[in-house]
């Protein structure tokens, strides 16, 4: 049931997600080409991390918040793309209450998360070409581990707002959210109580997330140019630019679309564009990202084959052995 007696209100006990099109046949496109995608992304972000913990030569910090930004990679597709996946396939796209709340509180978390972890790595780079005498000690073990630490923490804090938001809401009419997943701004729409605190409070905290981050990775840039510019020798600019590269990429595509969508004017921009800038910084985001650092980065292409030239000279080694 979609609706449940609650005293003098019905209280909305699922809600209908109505996804990116009602088009049977473009349904159907979508889920194999978003299965494809969720494939890649999962195998793509699960490689880097194996990758990385099996090669020594990839233990440094910069590798060590890469494994944790692919986990994290794997986190944000995962808390919509099953249901999405699902959603194409059926013809009531339904939601439980709860879920609802666990999607939404998912994809916050995760999505803080990128957004501290693309702020670290940034800091990283600008320690390591700005200061690299002072390097491993800046950059120790222990103190990634508390930026690793305090990425969580901040991102576990931002997602509870959004959770203790959605569960003080009242849900009484309307049970459609017109987007793929339980996102907090068709929500606010739909509820029936006051969310003007709630809309300010989730504002002023996942505005901060973006903007302290967003202010972190400028600030490091802004000292890595001037570094590279102040460099005499241009195979030290080049190599100094190219392990930044790829991060930077990986942040002009990110906060590029979380600034479509949240800070540009809602009248300048429809529901569907909406749908897919989201469908594209949830979905396909986490899946170039794995490409994006093992294709511009020579240490990663390095350890890559590596890898597959020593499992190719075992299996070779075991059949003459058999043989």
């Amino acid at each position: 049931m979609a609706f449940l007696e609650d005293g003098n209100h019905t209280a909305v006990t699922e809600f209908i997600l109505l996804g990116l099109t009602d088009d049977p046949v473009l349904r159907f496109i979508l889920f194999i080409i978003i299965l494809c995608i969720y494939l890649v992304t999962v195998s793509g972000n699960l490689s880097t991390i194996l990758l990385i913990r099996v090669t020594s030569q990839l233990h440094h910090p910069m590798y060590f918040f890469l494994s944790h930004l692919a986990s994290v990679d794997i986190g944000i597709s995962s808390s919509v793309t099953p249901n999405m996946l699902v959603n194409f396939l059926v013809s009531q796209k339904t939601i439980s209450y709860l879920g609802c709340g666990i999607q939404l509180s998912s994809a916050a978390f995760f999505g803080s998360v990128e957004c501290f972890f693309l702020a670290a790595m940034a800091y990283d780079r600008f320690i390591a070409i700005c200061n690299p005498l002072l390097y491993s000690t800046k950059m120790s073990t222990q103190v990634c581990i508390q930026l690793v630490v305090g990425s969580y923490i901040g991102s576990f804090l931002n997602a509870s707002f959004f959770t203790i938001s959605f569960f003080s809401f009242l849900f009484c009419g309307p049970n459609k959210i017109n987007h793929f997943f339980c996102d907090f701004a068709p929500l606010m729409e739909l509820s029936c109580s006051d969310v003007s605190v709630s809309g300010v409070v989730i504002s002023f905290s996942a505005g901060s997330v973006t903007i302290t981050t967003l202010f972190v990775i400028a600030i490091s840039y802004f000292y890595i140019f001037i570094t590279i510019l102040k460099m005499h020798s241009t195979e030290g600019r080049q190599k100094a630019f190219s392990t930044c590269t790829s991060h930077l990429t990986a942040v002009t595509l990110y906060y590029g679309t979380v600034a479509f969508i949240y800070v540009m004017p809602k009248s300048s921009y429809s529901t569907d564009q909406n749908k897919v800038v989201s469908l594209f910084y949830m979905v396909v985001i986490p899946m170039l990202n794995p490409l994006i650092y093992s294709l511009r980065n020579n240490e990663i292409k390095g350890a890559l084959k590596r890898q597959i030239y020593k499992q190719t000279f075992l299996k070779n080694n075991q059949l003459f052995c058999k043989t």
